[in-house]
């Protein structure tokens, strides 16, 4: 197998969601039929072929046995994603690693590729959304499709400390990269990649678009 051109990195799947809005378990969707994998099994499988080590934040190991990754609890267990990101970066056996949600079933390889071979010259380096506003926060990124250097670990730690987990709040004491709307459309550029199951809507979507990738094939 060739080697890939880029330093080695590892990888955190945030699987620490309650699925409220979604009323199930969005980590145990099977997207892809009753015989594929659940859609916490698919994160994992799209990351590792990419990192050389797979950290999950999980807070209930008990129900999902036999994962293929390092498991992790929340060392804030009221910090929201932000104490995922630190926890799974505490655990990461590489001084940078590539953060994701589980619950982002169109995750592209080819944009995680482009974003793991960029230089290392930065803290964090995050995607910018192609709509402003399509995220839930001032800088329109996506926190949780990002890497994350393990220098991060001490501003994440302070701001848990002092009971704040709004993530991008702690990117104005790190070095901060982005990955341009423009770039993110030369690898995704359906528009795709970042979509996030937190509503039914959104569940339709991706089924739908899953469907079609299946029916294109």
């Amino acid at each position: 197998m060739n080697e890939p051109a880029w330093p080695p990195a590892s990888a955190v799947v945030l699987a620490g969601g309650l699925s409220r809005r979604l009323n199930q378990d969005k980590r145990r969707l099977k997207l892809w039929g009753a015989a594929g994998p659940t859609l916490l099994e698919h994160s994992i499988a799209l990351v590792g072929a990419l990192c050389t080590d797979v950290v999950v934040v999980l807070n209930d190991p008990e129900l999902f046995p036999g994962l293929p990754a390092r498991i992790v609890g929340d060392a804030y267990p009221d910090g929201g994603a932000l104490a995922g990101i630190y926890s799974g970066l505490a655990a990461a056996r590489e001084p940078y690693a590539l953060v994701v949600a589980c619950d982002m079933p169109l995750l592209n390889p080819r944009l995680l590729t482009a974003m793991l071979a960029r230089p290392r010259d930065y803290d964090v380096l995050v995607p910018r959304a192609p709509i402003p506003g399509a995220t839930r926060n001032r800088l329109s990124v996506e926190p949780l499709h990002a890497i994350y250097g393990t220098n991060c670990l001490a501003p994440l730690r302070t701001a848990l400390e002092a009971g704040h987990n709004r993530i991008t709040d702690c990117y104005a004491a790190l070095r901060v990269a982005y990955v341009e709307p423009e770039e993110l459309r030369r690898y995704d550029p359906a528009g795709h990649a970042l979509l996030n199951l937190n509503t039914p809507v959104e569940l339709e979507t991706a089924l739908r678009i899953i469907q079609g990738e299946a029916n294109a094939s």
